[in-house]
């Protein structure tokens, strides 16, 4: 095998691997493993769906205890102390104390957070198998394609099925990094370290204006290259992009929608000078937080339910613009969690009760038969028991709500009940 770039190399290959048809104990020792690991699933289930509705119910509580509590902030640049330990919102541009550099490549900005993204030019293997049944063995035919990408990780070379003409570096030469700025504020307040941690809309930071750092490093658009020729990379060869988050200050050097703003800004000043509209066009990133006040600090806010409320939104939002959010990114977790506890559930039970598909395989007709009614057993349980589950859930906070999910439990159950009978008549 030889590297992709020479014409005459090839691409791909076809591996074809054989072993005997198992017998019937083995497919049922296999069964038998696959029951284990069916029973630890389902369990694990019953902790998802219980677990979630009393994290679901207790967000849902703090949020509507926030919301009654919370106090707007007149000026983000005056510290009332009226307001002291009582959950706050207020909306403003962050400020940082200094820009964050990256020397090596002589880039700063004046930004929350400064990522460095490397990555690196390296062989990918691609495989795509099939199963066949053949003179009494069963038969995996697959087919290793391999193609040269930027990958920000390091590609084990060593795991591919031919590593010749396709080996990797084990290591990058530069490291992938984010800078955060130590101190950031919204006026006079500075932001927890938990509020930091939300500012995480990155965008990519524009290359245009700088030169090239070192004589091996070659700029190409919004890329620093590690390479001979940008244009054909080889394998090995490095490109660095940058992405901040957060802009605390007027940068001139960015990507293209924070330009487009600028030159905006620039035309309408230059029409209406006298105007307010500068306000409309604030190049700083503008944040909404709802924390508590602590002293010049916004702090987590510790909630009666046992929730903590430490909220920031990019732009400028009201209270009620922020908790409807919190709200329903409240109900699309829960329906998230539900879902994936009543997959798990079903899972579980078909692995557990394969036995019965196993014990008559050899039949086909009958096969197909237990086939689906396995399968609708298994969802008819996992729909009835993740009810009753959620239920359970519910019933310290909303009992009449949870009385109704039992009733509604018992329905798939009765449903598989009555079309069981009258084929057992027949």
């Amino acid at each position: 095998f030889q590297q992709f770039s020479d014409p005459g190399s090839r691409k791909e290959h076809v591996k074809v691997t054989s072993e005997p048809k198992p017998g019937f104990l083995e497919r049922l020792s296999e069964t038998s493993g696959g029951m284990l690991i069916g029973l630890v699933t389902f369990l694990l289930a019953f902790y998802v769906l219980f677990t979630n509705e009393g994290r679901a119910l207790r967000t849902a509580k703090s949020l509507d205890e926030g919301l009654s509590l919370v106090v707007p902030l007149d000026s983000i640049h005056s510290i009332s102390q009226q307001n002291e330990g009582r959950l706050v919102h207020l909306a403003g541009a962050l400020s940082t104390s200094k820009p964050l550099f990256d020397p090596s490549y002589g880039l700063s900005i004046q930004a929350v957070k400064l990522k460095r993204n490397v990555e690196m030019y390296q062989w990918v293997e691609y495989e795509d198998s099939k199963e066949y049944e053949e003179d009494g063995e069963i038969k995996k035919e697959t087919k290793y394609s391999y193609n040269t990408e930027w990958k920000s990780e390091v590609v084990n070379s060593r795991n591919f099925d031919r590593e010749i003409g396709h080996k990797n570096p084990s290591a990058m030469a530069v490291e992938s990094f984010t800078a955060v700025s130590p101190n950031v504020q919204v006026g006079s307040f500075v932001l927890s370290k938990g509020l930091v941690d939300k500012i995480d809309n990155f965008k990519q930071l524009s290359l245009s204006h700088l030169e090239d750092p070192h004589a091996d490093v070659t700029r190409r658009e919004n890329y620093f290259y590690h390479s001979d020729n940008p244009r054909r990379p080889e394998v090995g060869d490095l490109r660095v992009s940058f992405f901040y988050a957060g802009l605390s200050g007027d940068d001139p050097h960015l990507g293209s929608a924070d330009r487009v703003s600028l030159q905006l800004f620039l035309y309408f000043v230059t029409l209406f000078p006298n105007s307010e509209i500068s306000k409309y066009f604030s190049v700083s990133s503008k944040v909404t937080v709802i924390a508590r006040q602590r002293g010049d600090q916004l702090v987590p806010y510790h909630t009666k339910s046992g929730d903590v409320l430490e909220i920031l939104y990019p732009g400028d939002l009201s209270v009620e613009e922020v908790f409807q959010k919190e709200q329903e990114s409240n109900t699309m977790k829960t329906w998230a969690l539900r879902a994936a506890g009543w997959l798990s559930m079903f899972v579980g039970i078909s692995l557990m009760t394969r036995i019965f598909y196993t014990l008559v395989d050899w039949f086909p007709v009958v096969r197909d038969l237990v086939s689906v009614g396995l399968k609708v057993f298994a969802v008819c349980v996992a729909s009835s028991l993740s009810l009753l589950t959620i239920s359970v859930g519910w019933l310290f906070y909303r009992p009449l709500w949870a009385l109704l999910l039992m009733l509604l439990s018992a329905v798939p159950i009765l449903v598989a009940r009555s079309r069981v009978l009258p084929k057992k008549q027949q």
